[in-house]
């Protein structure tokens, strides 16, 4: 039985209470939100889980990619990753691992974390093709299916699936305007499978069979944008549009199965069309929780993309967008290091906190109250608990020591809060 089978019978249990209480949301309004698909709560049932509820009206959550590359595969460093971006604040880990030793990083991965964790199970049907054939696009259709079944096994919690490519879409992408084509890495996989072999995209054509393995493990679904676009200049295009609209389609057909389902979004918007991308997305997609890459609102800031993402990630957010894929600032240019995950979770963070606080939630306002009265009390121990980085905050205010504890070197004895209080 699937979480949403629960909801629409009103057995959640105590645990769901709990995070509903901790989400400030009336229990009731939480599991109907459930039963309509607003809301997903990632967790196989062949795997114990931290939860974390994903959509409207709940707080904004932070998903943290990590994973080998076929020129880089170190499972210390990766796993070393996963847990500093647990320790900043990342609700959920993807494991998007290509490298020759990616199934072995996965169980690793799915063993000493305990939040959620995702996966992209056409690279693990692409590398295996390679691996036995020289080519991705030697690929079938068991090798995709038997990626899902794997991992699904395995315990794996959400799934990103490029369903919504299909051939008419591809026709369709050959005659547009677009600039950079696909950069979606399982969207160029499956494009260029169909392409060469001639046929549909199986996870599009099968997508029935699909639904039942997800119903069997309750896996949820996060239809991939394989269309997304790449840079500023593709935002909203037709292409963009049109895949959204049948993974609109594929939404309805998956809740109407009580199978949970979110929709991924695009990575390379500009700030004037941010607003309207999180509308259409809600409206066509019968209002599943968002997924957003970013998005990025310049494509000018090489080694700076954690910044541009959290610029476009905070208004997402604050216009709908319900989850925020971390970018680090390595993005475009290599693998990141340990300190890239930490700065880019820690950029989410941020943005997802701004939208919060903007759109008032109890939990974000609460924070803010905090933070605002340690500062108003100079109380610096309880300001470095509660911002987001305490070990750079406290390195600052170390490296410039001044003679009394309740004051900084910005102002010194003339800090305005101290003479303010002593007045």
């Amino acid at each position: 039985m699937t979480l949403i089978e629960d909801a629409k019978k009103g057995s959640l249990d105590k645990e769901y209470e709990k995070i509903a209480e901790m989400e400030n949301i009336d229990f009731n309004k939480f599991t109907k939100c459930i039963a309509d698909g607003k809301i997903v709560v990632p967790k196989n049932i062949n795997r114990n889980t931290k939860l974390c509820p994903i959509g409207g009206g709940l707080s904004t959550k932070i998903n943290a990619n990590i994973g080998s590359s076929s020129k880089m595969e170190n499972m210390g460093i990766e796993i070393e990753k996963a847990k500093i971006a647990i320790k900043y604040g990342a609700d959920t880990i993807m494991d998007l691992s290509t490298g020759s030793k990616l199934k072995e990083f996965r169980r690793e991965i799915i063993k000493v974390v305990d939040v959620p964790v995702g996966t992209v199970p056409i690279y693990e049907a692409a590398v295996t093709a390679k691996n036995r054939d020289g080519s991705i696009i030697d690929m079938n259709e068991d090798d995709i299916f038997n990626a899902i079944i794997n991992q699904a096994k395995e315990g794996v919690d959400f799934m990103t699936l490029h369903c919504g490519i299909n051939k008419d879409l591809i026709n369709k992408l050959k005659i547009s305007e677009r600039l950079m084509g696909i950069v979606s890495r399982g969207g160029t996989f499956l494009s260029s499978w169909i392409i060469h072999n001639e046929r549909e995209n199986p996870l599009f054509e099968n997508y029935d069979y699909l639904l039942e393995l997800a119903q069997e493990y309750d896996i949820t679904l996060s239809l991939g944008d394989g269309l997304r676009p790449g840079c500023i200049k593709d935002a909203t295009d037709i292409p963009q549009i049109q895949e959204l609209v049948t993974l609109g389609i594929l939404v309805k057909k998956a809740q109407d199965s009580n199978i949970q389902v979110m929709v991924e979004g695009p990575g390379h918007v500009p700030l004037n069309q941010i607003v309207s991308n999180m509308k259409i997305q809600k409206t066509i997609c019968n209002n599943a929780p968002f997924y957003v890459l970013g998005p990025i609102v310049t494509d000018l800031a090489m080694g700076y993309d954690h910044i541009t993402s959290a610029i476009g990630g905070a208004i997402a957010a604050y216009s709908g967008a319900d989850f925020l894929c971390y970018v680090t600032p390595a993005e475009h240019l290599s693998l990141p290091s340990l300190d890239d995950v930490k700065e880019g979770v820690i950029a989410s963070k941020i943005a997802a906190q701004s939208a919060d606080t903007a759109l008032g939630l109890s939990s974000a306002l609460e924070k803010e109250m905090a933070m605002d009265l340690a500062r108003k009390n100079l109380d610096w121990d309880r300001q470095f608990e509660l911002t987001f980085d305490p070990d750079k905050a406290k390195r600052y205010r170390e490296e410039t020591p001044v003679e009394e504890d309740d004051m900084c070197s910005m102002c010194g004895e003339y800090c305005a809060l101290k003479i303010g209080k002593n007045i």
